[in-house]
């Protein structure tokens, strides 16, 4: 009777130090999956070094890029002034009524017309380079990418 009574005494003690293991190891995974990308099991390493490799590949691609502006050419040759018209009226309401629907309709439809103007007037040049250049940076970039995305991917 005494080693029944031991073996009652001494399971549930066992129990306690089961449980605990399984709660240390639950956290311990749910501390891996904070870590890794995604939720994945897919490696924080490899997501960091693709991660690096796309902000190279873009900075150099991005280095080899001018931006210039072009002439206005919005319904005709040097029409920008009367992209103004809108702007300047809605403002003019919004003076004298700041609560005046039209006026806030007319100003805000203004300053987009000539945001939208400026950017349809850009021209973007790549800059001549050579073949390897060009190789090496969009396999940077492209190779950064896939190593991110594949990070996201359980082994």
């Amino acid at each position: 009777m005494n080693l029944m009574q031991e073996s009652h005494t001494c399971r549930p003690a066992r129990l306690v130090v089961h449980f605990r293991r399984l709660e240390q190891e639950e956290s311990e995974d749910q501390l891996n999956k904070r870590l890794s990308p995604g939720g994945t099991p897919g490696g924080l390493g490899t997501f960091l070094f693709g991660l690096g490799l796309a902000i190279a590949g873009g900075y150099l691609i991005l280095r080899q890029v001018q931006v210039t502006s072009g002439y206005w050419h919005w319904w005709g040759t040097n029409t920008f002034g009367l992209t103004l018209i809108p702007l300047i009226i809605g403002i003019g309401l919004l003076f004298f009524n700041g609560k005046s629907i039209a006026g806030w309709l007319l100003a805000g439809g203004g300053a987009i017309i000539i945001f939208v103007g400026i950017l349809a007037n850009l021209e973007i040049y790549f800059l001549p380079t050579n073949l390897f250049n060009t190789i090496v940076m969009l396999t940077l970039f492209a190779g950064g990418l896939g190593l991110m995305a594949r990070s996201f991917k359980r082994f």
